[in-house]
């Protein structure tokens, strides 16, 4: 059963006067409704006096039909050619306030229109949505040390997939086989309490991973390859939690317990409340958990400062009324924490000083909603900062928020993080029809957009489409691109010129694949969400080495450390490696 946001009635105002009002119904306090066009999200509708409507959005079957109003409840009809199963009437109770009409099923076989209309709000086509200011609040209780934690050089991991975001760390020297349920080369397994997708990071001697306990002890998860978006029916309230671990042994060390109480969002079915990978500098670690703030604090667990960012409203770009939770992650860069923040109301980057939570910049932009994790890559012209998103991927001066270039044919969903090495920037998304790759030249300024029919460009070194990935980043290993799909096709192309190496159908895909592909010592590590890690040979042939199982689900990237693999599974984090 699909699950959906409380109906809401957006504010705005007329740019122009709708043409005409019909009166459905005779009695007192009946539905009147707009004959005018309207609109929701990606839809545009029109129920016209005469008794008929017209309902499309880009991508959906248009429907063609009839309405009858009986009191409240609207009957529509699909006449010629209705999509499959759409034959039957849908009912749905209609109410009209402020001329914006809003519906809620109380029947309806048909897929797709249920989809678009239940809990759905639409305004005139002609009006401007009016979105109420962001209120940030800042909340500063104490400095962070003046000097990071020491450890060995090369050897911390400090934020989604590593240093530079590589999801690369030489000389590990890990074991060829491990077990998780039977022990082999598992060095140590602690249970950690709720429900996250959030990776592990690595500094010094501690292990940092995020967690939301729900207090329904059923609360879970829906893994798999589907196209369900529906929201899950956890709303209980949660502990949101950081935990530190002992590198070495993993006991934890100290738990924090961020905000508690009843979730601001929604979370996808397949998603948690505690998606989003921390990040740290060796001086603070910063966990962001969506709606609910973003925290920062020493690395021995005193609470440094907060930052409440207001709702955030993220979901499908065509049905507003989908919600499915936040997933970005933080990133530190020099004396910034750098956010993401793409929803379906307002959608901006904000940097936040790292000693304080105070906003440096925030730089507002129009855009659909977003799951990718920002990079800075620190190019020949200076560093830039890129993020991945649908209607633009974007350059910026990570110093001042300043926008440098914008490059448009993206996926209308994008997750993947942009990744650098020597000058390029390769940037995957995996939406259908679009599923991009674009590399793109550091430097580039201006509108990059390629003309229709075009792949490459002075700025845009190559592009592919229908290639990219919807989940997974792709991994730049050894002069090699790898980029992992959710099914289990795994490409290998020639970084410099998109040339494809090969395309290959992994031997063990179960469910899916949801975490990024890691690499070291001429290994690449793909993990299932079934729990499978299978190890492929890095070169131009494809050579699967061995798979082995954690014996729990698995949707987080694994971090790397000292020859130690780090694995945030379903229940637990586990440190694999060879046994001394």
């Amino acid at each position: 059963m699909a699950i959906y946001t409380p109906r809401r009635l957006w504010p705005a105002l007329f740019l122009t006067s709708l043409t005409a009002i019909v009166h459905l119904g005779a009695q007192s306090g009946s539905v009147q409704l707009p004959t005018g066009p309207l609109k929701f999200g990606g839809f545009a509708a029109t129920f016209n006096a005469d008794g008929s409507f017209h309902l499309e959005g880009w991508g959906w079957p248009t429907m063609n039909g009839t309405w009858k109003l009986q009191a409240d409840e609207i009957t529509l009809v699909i006449g010629d050619k209705p999509p499959k199963g759409c034959d039957g009437p849908g009912k749905y109770h209609v109410r009209v306030q402020d001329q914006h009409p809003a519906f809620d099923v109380i029947s309806d076989d048909c897929v797709p229109r249920r989809m678009i209309l239940n809990g759905s709000a639409w305004m005139g086509a002609a009006e401007t949505r009016v979105i109420p200011g962001r209120h940030i609040v800042t909340t500063s209780t104490a400095r962070p040390p003046k000097t990071a934690e020491p450890g060995p050089a090369g050897a911390n991991w400090p934020s989604f997939r590593g240093t530079d975001h590589s999801g690369v760390a030489q000389d590990q020297n890990l074991p060829d086989k491990w077990d998780g349920k039977a022990g082999e080369n598992i060095l140590w397994r602690t249970p950690i309490p709720g429900l996250a997708h959030s990776s592990p990071i690595v500094w010094g001697q501690h292990i940092f991973v995020t967690s939301a306990v729900s207090s329904d002890p059923h609360a879970t998860f829906k893994p798999g390859q589907y196209g369900d978006g529906d929201a899950s029916e956890d709303r209980s309230p949660q502990k949101w939690t950081l935990f530190a671990l002992d590198k070495k042994t993993g006991r934890i060390l100290w738990e924090q317990v961020a905000y508690q109480g009843a979730p601001r969002e929604k979370r996808h079915m397949k998603s948690t409340y505690a998606s989003s990978t921390p990040a740290t500098n060796g001086r603070i670690v910063v966990a962001w958990f969506g709606s609910q703030g973003v925290y920062a604090y020493d690395l021995n667990g005193h609470p440094l400062w907060k930052v409440d960012l207001g709702r955030l409203n993220l979901g499908a770009y065509d049905i507003p009324t989908y919600e499915w939770g936040t997933a970005s992650s933080p990133i530190i860069w020099e004396n910034l924490v750098i956010l993401q923040c793409d929803t379906q109301d307002d959608s901006f980057l904000i940097a936040l000083d790292v000693e304080t939570g105070k906003q440096v910049w925030k730089t507002d932009r129009e855009e659909l909603p977003s799951w990718a994790t920002p990079a800075v890559g620190m190019t020949s012209n200076g560093p830039e900062l890129v993020t991945n998103a649908p209607n633009f991927i974007r350059g910026y001066d990570p110093r001042t928020g300043k926008e440098l270039w914008r490059l448009g044919h993206s996926s209308k969903i994008t997750a993947p993080t942009p990744v650098y090495f020597a000058d390029q920037f390769l940037i995957a998304s995996g939406r259908q029809p679009e599923r991009p790759i674009f590399a793109v030249k550091a430097g580039a300024r201006g509108d990059l957009t390629l003309p229709e029919g075009k792949t490459s460009s002075d700025a845009v070194l190559w592009s592919r489409t229908a290639r990219g990935s919807y989940m997974p980043t792709p991994l730049l290993y050894q002069g090699l691109l790898y980029v992992l799909n959710n099914n289990g096709l795994f490409d290998c192309y020639d970084w410099k010129t998109g040339e494809e190496i090969y395309r290959q159908r992994l031997p063990v895909i179960g469910s899916g694949f949801s975490a990024s592909p890691i690499a070291a010592d001429g290994k690449i590590y793909l993990s299932n969400e079934d729990g499978e890690m299978l190890v492929i040979a890095a070169g131009r042939k494809f050579e699967h080495l061995g798979t082995n199982s954690m014996g729990e689900l698995l949707m987080a990237t694994p971090a790397l450390s000292e020859g130690v693999m780090y694995v945030r599974s379903a229940q637990s984090v586990s440190a694999v490696g060879r046994k001394r």
